[in-house]
């Protein structure tokens, strides 16, 4: 090789600077670019957003009956049953399979009676004589459906819009269009039956494919709904704010934008700490007077445990809290609403234990000024069938159910759609799931159509390809 031919392949200094030229350029556009903002500060993911337009409720609480009520024993009263009592199902309503019978079994009146309460006149069963006192603040919709007869896929579909798990459900989808106005409580709770969780478990609170900082927070049953909320002992709070700066500073590091389920975990580190100045003062219901106690059946054994959920519940939304989700009913059947078999003996005893403090926390929130800015919301996954079960109880009825909306902008004292004769199928103005989830959105502010998230190179939404929001249902 002769020495020629080395010197042409020689780099020479005009080679380096030719070939460096665009690393000197990024070099250049990196330092005019703004400096990341986990760099400058750490960003709060749930600091409070505008909503789309003027909205008529700030927060929500979701008083989920686990199981599913009779619609046809508590607000939707069926006359026809009495009549035709231990006959079987007409052959023009068609043959109705569900979970547990296939509709070759007689019909079964409503062991309870039926009363017209408040100047709107509504028809409540004698099972709920507390909650009848507040029918002139609620709406009631009689004719929502869902598309299963079983409880966990039903169970998505009025959390999530869907039936399937792993989508976000409402209350997410709620935090991650308004966030929250409180920055030392979480954004959004969730507050099971102490027995355990429905079967539908936490898909039903999960922020599926949100980021993860979206999902429902558990508070655990008991006197200390939040565990290891105190400071170890001998750690001064200079000294946790040092450790959490230090270990975020760590996690930032290494922590790339994708990553949702860090960015939840450092968010909830900083909630966390700060939870822990603020928190013990928002749970303590101690200093609550003898009259409030009174008021959500506090000091009666089959009522204070939910009640004092009902009265956390107020002094969430209260601080700020967005969305409030309280479940009725979980973990073994005989704490549910699922009455297959001693439909009395079931709907006495969850009626028994709910009716006293629903109606006191309604009572409470409208006498301190917040019924109008809190949409209350009374369901289940569905209803149940008019047709017996066992002889005695009923199994599930997705077809046609009530929901009552209490406050937050809806029309007081309303009813929307009602059922067949019978109380099988959503007879008039059939509402589905979408329709609901829209109504929601709406009172809150939020467009359903501009609230989305971009998943797997689709725009998604919780009502899907869209609802209609049910405009009778709004003041």
């Amino acid at each position: 090789m002769s020495n020629d031919a080395h010197l042409r392949r020689a780099v020479t200094r005009r080679d380096v600077l030719v070939r460096s030229a665009h690393g000197f350029g990024a070099i250049a556009l990196a330092s005019m670019m703004p400096t990341p903002a986990a760099a400058v500060q750490r960003v709060n993911a749930l600091a409070a957003k505008p909503p789309h337009f003027k909205p008529k409720a700030k927060s929500v609480i979701f008083l989920f009956m686990v199981g599913a009520p009779s619609h046809i024993d508590t607000f939707d009263p069926k006359p026809a049953l009495e009549k035709y009592d231990g006959q079987l199902l007409p052959p023009s309503y068609g043959t109705v399979v569900s979970e547990f019978t296939k509709g070759d079994t007689p019909l079964l009146k409503s062991p309870w009676k039926f009363s017209k309460y408040g100047q709107c006149g509504r028809d409540v069963s004698t099972l709920f004589p507390h909650m009848a006192q507040h029918v002139d603040d609620m709406c009631f919709v009689r004719s929502f459906y869902t598309e299963s007869t079983v409880h966990a896929p039903a169970m998505y579909q009025v959390n999530t819009g869907r039936i399937l798990m792993g989508y976000p459900s409402m209350g997410s989808w709620i935090t991650y269009g308004l966030g929250s106005e409180s920055e030392n409580l979480p954004a959004y709770v969730v507050m099971p039956q102490p027995e355990g969780t429905p079967e539908g478990g936490t898909p039903c609170w999960g922020a599926g494919f949100l980021p993860a900082v979206y999902q429902g927070t558990v508070f655990r049953p008991g006197p200390n709904p939040i565990v290891n909320l105190r400071p170890p002992a001998g750690v001064t709070p200079e000294q946790q704010r040092r450790t959490l700066d230090f270990l975020q500073s760590m996690n930032e590091m290494d922590t790339l934008d994708s990553d949702t389920e860090m960015a939840a975990r450092i968010s909830s580190y900083e909630l966390a700490f700060r939870m822990q100045s603020h928190a013990p003062e928002a749970v303590d219901i101690s200093k609550e007077s003898a009259v409030t106690r009174k008021l959500y059946g506090l000091d009666e054994k089959r009522t204070s445990e939910f009640g004092t959920r009902c009265l956390l519940a107020r002094r969430l939304v209260e601080r700020g809290v967005r969305f409030v989700q309280i479940y009725s009913g979980g973990g073994p059947v005989s704490v549910q609403w699922d009455a297959h078999s001693n439909l009395v003996e079931n709907h006495e005893k969850m009626c028994g234990m709910t009716d006293l403090p629903i109606a006191g926390l309604l009572q409470d929130l409208k006498q301190r000024g917040l019924l109008e800015e809190t949409l209350v919301i009374w369901g289940a996954e569905f209803g149940r069938l008019p047709m017996s079960q066992g002889g005695n109880g009923r199994d599930h009825n997705p077809h046609g159910f009530t929901m009552w909306f209490a406050g937050g902008g809806v029309k007081a004292g309303a009813s929307i759609g009602e059922t067949d004769e019978l109380g099988l199928r959503a007879l008039d103005k059939r509402l589905h799931m979408r329709d609901f989830h829209a109504t929601i959105l709406n009172l809150l502010g939020l467009d359903q159509n501009r609230l989305w998230f971009l998943h797997n190179g689709r725009n998604e939404k919780l009502t899907d390809f869209g609802g209609n929001v049910i405009q009778e249902m709004l003041a």
